[in-house]
């Protein structure tokens, strides 16, 4: 086998392992929001307003302190503020 087609099916063999890890992110994303939207109709009733600046800030540390790289803690603080925003505008089922 050529060094090319050695590269290529190695890149195929990590796409291959992309797919399915998306396919975990995927299901994930959703559990986290069933979660969240649980979460969100609890709030009124325990007299808790819906946005939580502490708990965000809480989540973001605890995110850090999960991360062993290679993601930086700012990248992964991204992608959790567009996580957060987002189960923010998720409308309630």
């Amino acid at each position: 086998m050529s060094e090319e087609n050695s590269n290529l099916a190695e890149i195929q063999k990590h796409r291959e392992q992309i797919d399915a890890i998306d396919r975990e992110l995927v299901a994930l994303l959703n559990k986290r929001a069933g979660h969240s939207l649980v979460i969100r109709g609890l709030k009124p009733g325990a007299h808790l307003g819906l946005y939580d600046a502490r708990r965000e800030e809480e989540i973001f540390a605890k995110v850090d302190g999960y991360n062993e790289g290679p993601l930086y803690n700012e990248n992964l603080r991204e992608i959790y503020a567009t996580i957060l925003k987002v189960m923010k505008e998720t409308p309630s089922v």
